[in-house]
């Protein structure tokens, strides 16, 4: 990357997501985190692959939880 070049910026996913569709969203980005957003497009939190597939192997999950419906446990800090 030149000096010229930003970084890429980490893809975005509404909060009403199902933690399924975010890791395929990761998958097709091909990235290991997403930024999370309100209805209002405002920024609740980052979330990881690593977080998503720790969940998705918790007695909590279902096909069905969204993104929103995770505690700040597993989800990064919601600056």
């Amino acid at each position: 990357m030149t000096a010229t070049q930003t970084p890429p910026a980490h893809p975005s996913v509404w909060a009403d997501m199902t933690v399924e569709v975010a890791l395929a969203v990761m998958h097709g980005a091909r990235t290991a985190r997403l930024i999370i957003r309100d209805a209002d497009g405002r920024r609740t939190g980052v979330v990881t692959r690593a977080q998503l597939t720790g969940f998705r192997a918790s007695p909590a999950y279902t096909d069905r939880v969204r993104l929103r419906e995770l505690g700040p446990s597993d989800t990064a800090s919601r600056a």
